[in-house]
């Protein structure tokens, strides 16, 4: 009787362990998820380059990658967006805009060269980034 208790004991402690592990994989990819550039988020097309982020409780994706060199335009979406990601701030291209609660903007970033580029919410809490290379 006791080798069958020993034995029940093993698998739930198995049982728990994968759960744990199962339930700690889910929770930090999504995380994650955000801080990279979506492979269709930054596009060129007709030898403009578009960058395309969601702005609701943040900026999605939180970091782009994009191609240095060629004049870009970022296309913000917002849709029932009424927190401070409404107005987006790149302090280096002196860029404030309010965006609309819903709809799309767009901004004229220009040539960039290699480096990053670093954007806002208009309080400074959400930040995102494009890593032009």
């Amino acid at each position: 009787m006791t080798s069958s208790k020993t034995i029940s004991f093993s698998i739930l402690s198995t049982g728990i362990i994968i759960a744990g592990a199962i339930l700690f994989t889910n929770i930090a990819t999504p995380k994650e998820k955000n801080l990279v550039s979506s492979p269709s988020n930054a596009f060129i097309q007709d030898g403009n380059q578009t960058i395309e982020i969601v702005a609701r409780g943040g900026f999605t994706p939180k970091k782009t990658v994009a191609k240095a060199g060629v004049q870009t335009i970022l296309k913000i979406t917002t849709k029932g967006t009424f927190d401070c990601s409404s107005v987006v701030s790149i302090p280096e291209l002196n860029i404030i805009k309010n965006l609309p609660n819903t709809g799309v903007t767009e901004i004229d970033l220009g040539i960039h060269q290699k480096g990053i580029l670093f954007g806002t919410c208009g309080m400074g809490m959400y930040p995102f980034e494009i890593d032009f290379i």
